[in-house]
This record gives structure tokens, C-alpha cells and sequence, in this order.
């Protein structure tokens, strides 16, 4: 990793949905200077760099997805110059900051996608994937999942991403198989990636020190195996390399083995790819993706049931392609796409995941709220696309004055609905209460600063994990210290059979008061705990 990203190695995220983290106009959308002024709480917390979703100008279809206005500020956040006082100020602090590019499409209404619906040729006309005939669609093309029919001056169909208010950029085909399909490296498909490269040169020179880049395994089409988008993130690598060494970029693809191999510092581990991620917090069936693979309970609940070798099994491969390589796996308490953990855990029990997540290899990112144990709200009305993933962008909960301390607004002028709920979980009570999940997510942060054995970049080794089978154990070694960390989430008493020195003496213990005795010559972990013996 060059030495302008070393901060990457002791950096903790916290992931920030913009419209629903601190309103300080009264309108009931948070905004720029309200992220701002919860800096010193941020910092509170441990985390030292942000990630925001996007905060483009956009008609917010897709919660900010559908780009409308690539270098402008959505108005309702506020200004440049106020996102430009937020790196400013994140960097007197010794933070660092993520934006969300989405490079892969745009709202209908953006100007580029206007123009390329027009008749007569222009710049914009191959901008986007198009078809020749409004009567030929994209059946059975990869990485295409519906298409803009009519309505254009221009003949054919164009391609959208997700929703049908987001037109695919073109950056070209791997494996052509229309008259219609451009190569990655023909006029239209150089001239978007230049496009999306002036994006990233106008944020990065006002202060960005990257992107988390949405569905950055998408870009290139008819393209399986992933060679040809491999290639393309090349080409933007080494755009930045030259003119900014220092940009961390951070890719939505979920095999680091590919996303690795594209460039990237980092790839998160998500709910879709073949991570298992989902199965360790969240029950599937509830997050609305892949309910045939969903597990009784998540192997995080006390109840148990759970499995975590697939995960393992999956993990161990890719850290395997990785190492030597500068990359980072990373795990995330959740995101604005899943199931908020709280849904499935309770607080007991997240305090046992927080401990795995911030004592494993990579990069940690805290999504907000996630660390006071933030409910998911329930039935609420969709907002901007989110449907069942709306529950998880309520506005954050500060403190127990109105709206929690999220907005001064009228209560039903929120954009998106409050929790209710009379014991509703907030920053200030968790702050003052010891025992409290924030509180252990603080001690867990400064646990991983304190030990070189905790470092993003150093060795793991996996010394016990059966199928279905509890505790699981792992050693993390630096070159100076080894930490080994025994995990027993379910709660009833499990036997370590993996090798710990008899002269390992345990340096903290998240749940029993006695997580490790000893009994007929067997070590035994207590149930609904993890230790950390050096």
C-alpha cells in the first residue's frame, strides 16, 4: 500500500446516510453542516473517517443513486463550499472521507443522458448502452436488468441498471454479440470513462480523499468472469496513481480476490457474492435477499444455530489471494442496503459481534447508529426507493429531546418517519450508561488501537471452526505480539479444543464475568462470550 494510504491501516469508518444523520435547518433532512456538527461524536466513538452516501443533486428516486448533477452538492444538503468546510474540517482532525460515486448510471434527468436521447449525433449520444431498435431489448444480456422503451427522438432501447429511472453508462461490452454492443476500448465507451475521471479529478481536488464506488463489478457488460471490468478499473488506477497517489478507493463488488486484482485498497464483504456475511448477524429471510438461504438463526444469537464455517471457508480463500497484495477485506455492522443487526440481535448479543468485527483483518465500518444498537422501524412508509431497506435509514437517535435530537422540525415534517417507540435507544443515554453497547463498542475500538495484533494488515490464522459447531477461534499475530480470540456466542458452554499456550493470559472478555475454566483437563468458554487471551 503507498505510503499517502497509510492511514488506511489504523482507520475505523463510519458510514453516514446524509438525509438521516443531523437536520440543522428544520426542514427534516439532515444535512452537510449537521454531519459537521457531530464531528466531536463521530470521534467520540473511535471512528476516524467517514463514508457518505451520496449527496449529488439528484430527484431521489433511489436515495441519491440516480445522479442528476455529478459536481454539484443535492441543494437540500447545501453547498460545495459546505461539503468542501466538511473535508476541511475532518482534516484538521486527523480524519479522512469517502464520497459515493456511482459511475455505472444516472437519473433520466441528467443532462448527459437528455442529450443522448437526441436524433442527431452529439457527445452524449453512445454515453449511454442503447439499442438499435425500440423492438430489441436486453433479454439475456449480463449485468442489464431492464431497459427505457420509447419516448426518445432516437431509435432503440436503453439499458438501466436497477431501477427504470437509471440509464447504464456505456462502458462497453466484453463479449459483443449485437451490431449494437461497443468494445471497452471504442470511442463511446473512452469517452464515459473520461467523463467519470473528471468526476473523481473535481471532488478529489476540492478535498475528497476517495470513493466508495457503487456496484463497481457492474460497469463493464456481458462480462462474467469479470475480465474486461478488471481491465477498466485498471485504466482509472492508473489515472489516479498519477494524478492523485493519495485516493483510497473503496469497491461494492464482494470478491476481494476479483476487486483486489482490479486496483482497489478495499472490498467489503455484502449481502450478495458468496461471503456467507449476511448469515453471521442477520437472518436472510429478513433482509429480503436469498430467503432460501437463511439459517434458523444468525450465528451471532445466543440461541445458536447458526453456522459460520462458510463463511470462513470463503473468507480464508480470498485473505489467502490478497496477502502480499496491499488490499483489505472489509466488514461492515451493516450499511443503508441491509436489515439494521438490531432486528436480530439484542444488545447482549451485538456486543459479541462488534467485538469479531473489530478484531478481524481490514478495515471496520460502523454504520450509523449501528453502535447504540439502533432499532429497524417496522412498517414504515417507503421513502425514495428504500421499500423494506427504509426501516434502516430512520434518522439518527442523539438524545431524548424531539425527534431525538435528529431535527428540530415538526415530528411529521421528518423526511423519513422517527422511531416511536417510548424506549426508543439514543446516543446520550447509552453514553452515560457503562454497560451500554456504545460504551462497549468504545473500549472494543481503543482495544484494537492498543494492539499491533489487531492491525488491518495483520496475520490471521484460524485454529477452530466446525460446521454448525460453537466456539469458533483465531489467532491474530503482528510481528511484535500474538492475540488469540475465542468466540462463543451461543449461550451455552463450549469446549476449546484449539491449541492456546498455557501461558496466555486473558487482556479483555466481552460477556461472562468468568468467560474460561477449566474442566477435566478441557478448556471450556462460557456461553454467549468472547476472550482475548495474549
Amino acid at each position: 500500500m503507498r505510503n499517502e494510504r497509510a492511514w488506511l491501516k489504523d482507520a475505523i469508518f463510519y458510514e453516514i446516510y446524509p438525509q438521516s444523520f443531523c437536520d440543522t435547518n428544520a426542514d427534516g433532512i439532515g444535512d452537510i453542516q449537521g454531519i459537521i456538527s457531530k464531528l466531536d461524536y463521530i470521534q467520540s466513538v473511535g471512528c476516524n473517517a467517514l463514508w457518505l452516501n451520496p449527496c449529488f443533486d439528484s430527484p431521489f428516486v433511489d436515495a441519491g443513486y440516480d445522479i442528476r448533477d455529478y459536481y454539484r452538492v443535492a441543494p437540500r444538503y447545501g453547498t460545495n463550499a459546505d461539503l468542501k468546510a466538511l473535508f476541511d474540517e475532518c482534516h484538521k482532525r486527523g480524519m479522512h472521507v469517502l464520497l459515493d460515486l456511482v459511475p455505472g448510471h444516472t437519473s433520466v434527468e441528467c443532462k448527459w443522458f437528455k442529450e443522448s436521447q437526441k436524433l442527431e449525433r452529439n457527445e452524449y449520444t453512445d454515453r449511454y448502452v442503447w439499442t438499435n431498435s425500440v423492438w430489441e431489448g436486453f433479454e439475456g444480456v449480463g449485468n442489464i436488468m431492464g431497459c427505457i422503451r420509447g419516448g426518445t427522438e432516437r431509435e432503440g432501447c436503453c439499458a438501466v441498471n436497477f431501477y427504470n429511472c437509471q440509464p447504464a453508462l456505456n462502458f462497453g461490452f466484453y463479449k459483443k454479440t449485437k451490431p449494437w454492443q461497443q468494445g471497452i476500448d471504442d470511442e463511446g465507451p473512452r469517452a464515459t470513462r473520461e467523463a467519470i475521471k473528471d468526476v473523481m479529478r473535481f471532488w478529489l481536488s476540492l478535498g475528497a480523499d476517495g470513493f466508495r464506488v457503487d456496484m463497481a463489478h457492474s460497469l463493464v457488460k456481458n462480462d462474467e468472469d469479470h475480465k474486461g471490468t478488471v481491465a477498466l478499473w485498471h485504466d482509472f488506477f492508473d489515472f489516479l496513481d498519477k494524478e492523485f497517489p493519495a485516493a483510497v478507493m473503496v469497491s461494492e463488488w464482494g470478491e476481494a480476490d476479483k476487486s483486489l486484482e482490479a486496483g482497489f485498497q478495499m472490498d467489503f464483504l455484502l449481502h450478495f457474492g458468496p461471503s456467507h456475511y449476511l448469515e453471521l448477524f442477520r437472518k436472510e429471510n429478513e433482509s429480503n435477499i436469498r430467503p432460501e438461504d437463511s439459517k434458523i438463526h444468525p450465528y451471532f444469537s445466543r440461541k445458536g444455530g447458526g453456522d459460520i464455517k462458510e463463511f470462513f471457508d470463503v473468507y480464508i480463500k480470498n485473505r489467502a489471494s490478497t496477502v502480499g497484495k496491499g488490499g483489505l477485506i472489509c466488514f461492515p455492522s451493516g450499511n443503508h442496503d441491509m436489515i439494521r443487526m438490531a432486528r436480530t440481535l439484542d444488545a447482549e448479543e451485538m456486543k459479541i459481534a462488534f467485538a469479531f468485527i473489530l478484531t478481524m483483518p481490514g478495515v471496520p465500518f460502523i454504520y450509523y447508529g449501528d453502535e447504540i444498537g439502533m432499532k429497524y422501524v417496522e412498517n414504515i412508509k417507503s421513502v425514495e426507493g428504500g421499500y423494506v431497506r427504509t426501516g434502516s435509514r430512520s434518522p439518527m437517535a442523539f438524545d431524548k429531546s424531539a425527534n431525538a435530537g435528529f431535527s428540530a422540525a415538526p415530528a411529521e415534517e421528518l423526511y423519513i418517519a422517527q422511531d416511536e417507540s417510548k424506549s426508543y435507544i439514543n446516543a446520550e443515554s447509552e453514553s452515560a450508561d457503562e454497560n451500554s453497547l456504545l460504551s462497549e463498542v468504545r473500549r472494543l475500538v481503543a482495544l484494537r488501537k492498543a494492539h499491533s495484533a489487531f492491525a488491518s494488515d495483520a496475520d490471521i490464522t484460524l485454529l477452530q471452526c466446525d460446521k454448525d459447531s460453537y466456539p469458533f477461534v483465531y489467532e491474530r499475530k503482528s510481528a511484535d505480539e500474538t492475540i488469540f480470540a475465542v468466540f462463543n456466542p451461543c449461550d451455552k458452554d463450549a469446549v476449546v479444543t484449539a491449541k492456546i499456550p498455557e501461558s496466555a493470559r486473558v487482556i479483555y472478555a466481552v460477556g461472562s464475568k468468568e468467560p474460561l475454566k477449566k474442566e477435566n483437563g478441557s478448556l471450556i468458554v462460557s456461553g454467549a462470550s468472547a476472550v482475548f487471551l495474549k
